[in-house]
């Protein structure tokens, strides 16, 4: 049986009893983590994918340990222009160990008893009034910009 989980963003396949190393989470260290955006769920019957998440599932956790990664160097520089800038940090992340992971169980459908519907009776349909579409105004029309008659420029020449 195993499940992949949203934690922060990022997307993690577990199984029951594994570990797993996620982003920092600001709890202490024996305290119960809950999972609840599960996106796809095999339970080795039945493989349920959400849309986007499974309604109803979880995934029960417990906080193992908190650690800093190894630390990650950022280098930037631009050739030939002297510019050189060195930045570095370590990511915090905390180990969950997964304990549980259970689906919720889909209720069934209700059924109407056949009594309830022979005493319905049916809504009488509703007729609508047709009605007169509004009379439109009639926008005044624009007319065309005036044609003005090319002026003759009459030039004279040198002899």
């Amino acid at each position: 049986m195993y499940a992949v989980i949203e934690f922060a963003g990022k997307q993690f396949k577990i199984e029951e009893g594994s570990s797993l190393k996620v982003p920092h989470i600001d709890e202490k260290e024996g305290s119960k983590v809950t999972f609840d955006k599960v996106l796809f769920l095999d339970d080795g019957k039945k493989v349920t994918v959400g849309s986007p998440t499974v309604s109803g599932a979880k995934i029960n956790g417990e906080i193992v340990s908190h650690g800093k990664d190894k630390k990650v160097v950022v280098f930037k520089f631009k050739r030939r222009k002297g510019y050189q800038r060195k930045n570095s940090h370590r990511q915090d992340y905390s180990i969950v160990k997964v304990n549980k992971l259970s689906a919720a169980k889909k209720a069934a459908p209700k059924k109407a008893k056949k009594e309830d519907a022979d005493n319905k009776k049916p809504a009488p349909k509703k007729t609508a009034a047709k009605a007169k579409p509004a009379a439109k105004k009639a926008a005044p029309k624009k007319s065309a910009p005036k044609k003005t008659a090319a002026k003759k420029v009459e030039t004279k020449e040198k002899e």
